[in-house]
C-alpha cells in the first residue's frame, strides 16, 4: 500500500463476499482508469479512495457503520453503508456503473454535489457522497450522507475519504444488546 493507508489493515479492510464480487469489486486500478472515471465525473477523486482501490477495487468492508453527531432515518448516532464502489463502470456498484453516481443525480434526484460512492441498507433511499461544495472539483471533498427520505438532508459524516474509513466501526459498537450488563455474572 501506499503511503496513505501504510498504519492500516488493508487486509483485514474487506469481506470476503462472492455477492462483492458480482456487484462492486472492479478490475484491477490502472491510472488509466483513474482518469476515464474523473473526467466522466468531472471530480478529481481524494487520492485516499484511489490508493485503497489499488488494493481491492471496491467491495463491502468488515465494519459497515459511522458515527455522526445528528439525527438521520438510520439512526440517531450513526450511519450504516452497504458497500464501497469500485472506480470504473464495469460493476453495477462502480462509480460509472449502472447504479454508479450519475444513476443516483438523474434517476433519483439526489443534489449534484459531488460524487455518490457508498450505498446504504435502505436501497437507495440514503447514499454517501464526497462533497465537493466547499473545495472545488480538484479539491478535498467531505465525506456526508443524504437522506432521499428527508428530503435529501445532508449530514456531516468525516472530513475527508480516509477520515471515513478509518471511522468505519462494526455493528457491535451501536448494538445496545451486545453491551454486557456488570450485574450478569
Amino acid at each position: 500500500m501506499g503511503r496513505i493507508f501504510a498504519d492500516f489493515d488493508t487486509k483485514g479492510f474487506w469481506k470476503p463476499s462472492s455477492y462483492a464480487m458480482k456487484e462492486y469489486v472492479g478490475v484491477p486500478l490502472t491510472d488509466e482508469i483513474v482518469a476515464d472515471v474523473e473526467y466522466q465525473l468531472g471530480y478529481n477523486l481524494p487520492a485516499s479512495y484511489i490508493e485503497l482501490m489499488r488494493f481491492q477495487n471496491g467491495g463491502i468492508p468488515c465494519r459497515t457503520n459511522h458515527r455522526t453527531k445528528q439525527r438521520t432515518t438510520w439512526s440517531h448516532n450513526h450511519i450504516a453503508i452497504s458497500g464501497i464502489y469500485s472506480i470504473g463502470s464495469d460493476k453495477p456498484c462502480s462509480l460509472c456503473g449502472e447504479f454508479g453516481s450519475p444513476f443516483w443525480i438523474a434517476e433519483w434526484c439526489y443534489p449534484a454535489i459531488g460524487v455518490y460512492f457508498a450505498d446504504c441498507p435502505s436501497a437507495g433511499h440514503d447514499m454517501l457522497c464526497l462533497d465537493y461544495r466547499e473545495c472545488g472539483p480538484t479539491g478535498e471533498p467531505e465525506v456526508v450522507h443524504v437522506d432521499q427520505e428527508w428530503d435529501y438532508k445532508i449530514v456531516f459524516v468525516a472530513e475527508s475519504f480516509e477520515a471515513f474509513i478509518r471511522g468505519l466501526e462494526d455493528d457491535s459498537a451501536f448494538d445496545e444488546n451486545a453491551k454486557s450488563d456488570p450485574t450478569d455474572t
